[in-house]
């Protein structure tokens, strides 16, 4: 069973999600919280799986909340942030405190209870918007010249095929279908190249990526 705490300052949001859990097998409510001082409180008394973290809120915002949740001593619960594209400013933040996964809220529902899943199974998960938005913001800042494509060392012909649609904002299910593979060895791939690239999750794939010339960052 995965243990999910909400976290919202909006009882309508924080309904809506526990209605939605409520009908999942698998997946149970454990607790919620409107700020992130209650977050953080709750986190240590319930230890849930996975803490799902609004990041404007009073009180303690949902960065420095994921912050002291993920430097909790033990095996802290995974944090699934849920934003909205206006956002943008606190992706960086979020993603540096800690959190497994990055969401915006005009996302079907069903596809956020697919990510509580997936982050609490261990995976990181980053909105194929947030992905694109986050390599356009690698792409805005002064570089002496432009990233040139060039062969990412130490990783296999596949391992890179593999990178560059990470780099695309692709989740494993959909690297799967694109490169007629299985699930499981998509997400093999990943993990190896977490492992062979010293990353510690899935958004610093993504900037290898760029880093590399292997995406085609947004322009405009």
């Amino acid at each position: 069973m995965i243990r999910v705490l909400l976290t919202d300052d909006q009882p309508l949001v924080r309904h809506g999600l526990r209605v939605l859990i409520a009908d999942q097998p698998g997946l149970e409510v454990a607790g919620e919280a409107a700020n992130g001082e209650e977050a953080v409180r709750l986190a240590a008394r319930l230890a849930p799986d996975v803490v799902v973290m609004d990041i404007r809120m009073p009180e303690m915002d949902g960065i420095e909340a994921t912050r002291q949740i993920c430097a909790a001593p033990g095996t802290p619960p995974k944090v699934l942030v849920l934003t909205t594209f206006d956002d943008d400013e606190y992706v960086y933040g979020a993603l540096r405190a800690g959190a497994s996964g990055f969401l915006v809220k005009d996302m079907d529902m069903d596809e956020i209870l697919a990510a509580i899943r997936i982050v609490a199974a261990g995976d990181a998960l980053i909105a194929p918007g947030v992905t694109r938005r986050l390599i356009a913001e690698f792409a805005a800042r002064p570089v002496a010249e432009p990233p040139q494509v060039r062969p990412v060392p130490g990783i296999t012909d596949r391992e890179h095929e593999v990178l560059v649609l990470i780099g695309r904002g692709l989740s494993n299910t959909e690297i799967a279908s694109e490169l007629y593979i299985s699930v499981a060895t998509a997400k093999a791939h990943v993990g190896r190249l977490l492992t062979k690239l010293d990353a510690r999750d899935r958004v610093q794939l993504v900037i290898t990526a760029y880093e590399w010339g292997l995406v085609t960052p947004p322009r405009g």
